[in-house]
C-alpha cells in the first residue's frame, strides 16, 4: 500500500496544499460538469471528465465556452416570448 504523505514529502509537497488542490479541481471540475450537461454539451461533457488540468480547462468552459449558448438560449426565448 502507498503512503502518500510519504510520497508527497519526498516530492517537497506538503500534505495540506494537496488536498487543496485535489479539492480546488474537483469543485471546478464538477460545475463545469454540470453546466455542460446542462447545455447538453456531450462532447464537452465527456472532454472534461476525461482531461484532469487542475480546473483550467473547466474555468475556461465556464468562462468562455459555455457563456454563448447561454446567451443564444436567453435571446432565443426572449425572442419565442415577444413572438407570441
Amino acid at each position: 500500500m502507498v503512503n502518500y504523505q510519504q510520497t508527497l514529502s519526498v516530492l517537497g509537497i506538503p500534505l495540506a496544499l494537496f488536498i487543496l488542490v485535489v479539492i480546488w479541481s474537483a469543485v471546478w471540475k464538477l460545475l463545469a460538469l454540470w453546466r455542460a450537461a446542462r447545455n447538453k454539451s456531450v462532447v464537452w461533457f465527456i472532454v472534461l471528465g476525461v482531461v484532469n488540468t487542475l480546473g483550467i480547462l473547466e474555468i475556461l468552459y465556464l468562462f468562455v465556452f459555455s457563456k454563448s449558448k447561454r446567451t443564444n438560449n436567453k435571446q432565443n426565448t426572449k425572442r419565442k416570448r415577444n413572438q407570441r
